[in-house]
């Protein structure tokens, strides 16, 4: 469905990720917002693994709304607040995605709104168009 691409010349990826994803010309796009490691009765868990995992649910739970699967998603941008924070998340982003996997970019950020979240994960996922 889409077009992962490594092109010779460059250094391949570091991680599992893949340099760019191609959309195919008539795909609809779902931009999520960054999620947080953040339970619906407002308990944030102090492990950076167990709050990806609940920002990538929440990813989950918005692409179900449209009809979609992580399987969609074509783009991550992830943001840790520390370098100890990288592996955590890495480790749940590897578990949940296949080869090949979607385009990414991972940064550490001084913080976030609240000094508990570690993680914050947003997405761009691409799939057919709904029928009317």
């Amino acid at each position: 469905m889409f077009n992962h691409l490594t092109p010779a010349g460059i250094r391949p990826p570091f991680a599992k990720y893949s340099h760019a994803v191609e959309v195919p010309e008539g795909m609809r796009l779902v931009f999520c917002s960054g999620q947080l490691g953040i339970e619906t009765d407002d308990t944030i868990p102090t492990d950076t693994g167990a709050q990806a995992r609940l920002c990538f649910a929440a990813i989950e739970a918005i692409l179900k709304d449209a009809g979609m699967t992580l399987d969609n998603i074509v783009r991550i941008n992830a943001y840790v607040t520390g370098r100890e924070h990288l592996k955590p998340y890495m480790a749940v982003r590897d578990e949940l995605f296949s080869e090949p996997a979607p385009a990414s970019t991972l940064m550490i950020v001084s913080g976030f709104a609240r000094e508990e979240f570690t993680v914050e994960i947003e997405a761009i996922a691409a799939g057919p168009t709904k029928e009317a």
